[in-house]
């Protein structure tokens, strides 16, 4: 469970986030969506620890990280994977070897990388490519490895920051439907999005914010604005 009490934030004086009240359920997959400058981005930091509140409180289950310290940001995301518009990856490495690589600067131990690793290749659809470079394959597909990355701790969350901006359609709705599948695993998915259609697409809950505050929040919703 994801909660964000009353939180603030500001920058230079200009208020990014205005008293944020937010509750998301283990096992959801919420949308948040608004234009640029509605304080998504922002929302996204504090919840992996790359920024702090200025006022409020943000819980992630039992673990309060309104104040974390920066030794516990790498624990922290270990339990939320993260995937962003652009993907992140390590050109002269494989894509097999851009996921081993998150469990490897974490301390994974050789037996558990080979387990897991040929696992979430299997599950992103790419255990096929797993040799190739970054540059041998599509867009979608590199995004498809940065989502296996994501997945290497087993997160309970899933957050997806803007995760098809660089995609085309049709390459964009197989990685929602991946994320989709991923839900049902269980893994709460969090989808910052610019993408109208998608969300409509996808008719699940759908969090809508206007300068640094929710206006709306449908629990099988549209893209409003």
């Amino acid at each position: 469970m994801i909660t964000l009490h009353n939180v603030s934030k500001s920058y230079n004086k200009n208020k990014i986030l205005r008293g944020v009240n937010l509750r998301i359920e283990p096992g959801e997959f919420v949308s948040i969506v608004g234009q640029s400058g509605a304080g998504k981005t922002t929302m996204v930091k504090i919840l992996i620890g790359e920024e702090r509140v200025g006022t409020g409180q943000v819980t992630i289950g039992d673990w309060d990280i309104t104040r974390i310290s920066k030794k516990e940001i790498p624990y922290l995301r270990r339990q939320i994977g993260v995937i962003f518009q652009d993907f992140k990856l390590l050109p002269k490495k494989t894509l097999e070897e851009n996921v081993s690589f998150a469990l490897e600067v974490s301390g994974g131990k050789s037996a558990k990388i080979k387990k897991i690793v040929p696992s979430v290749m299997k599950i992103v659809g790419l255990e096929d490519k797993r040799k190739r470079y970054p540059s041998e394959v599509s867009g979608g597909e590199q995004q498809r490895t940065a989502i296996a990355r994501a997945l290497v701790h087993q997160p309970k969350i899933l957050l997806a920051d803007e995760p098809t901006g660089n995609l085309d359609a049709i390459n964009a709705n197989e990685i929602i439907d991946l994320l989709l599948r991923i839900n049902k695993f269980g893994t709460t998915v969090i989808l910052v999005t610019h993408n109208k259609d998608i969300v409509n697409r996808l008719n699940r809950r759908v969090v809508t914010m206007e300068q640094g505050q929710i206006i709306s929040d449908q629990a099988h919703g549209k893209y409003l604005l």
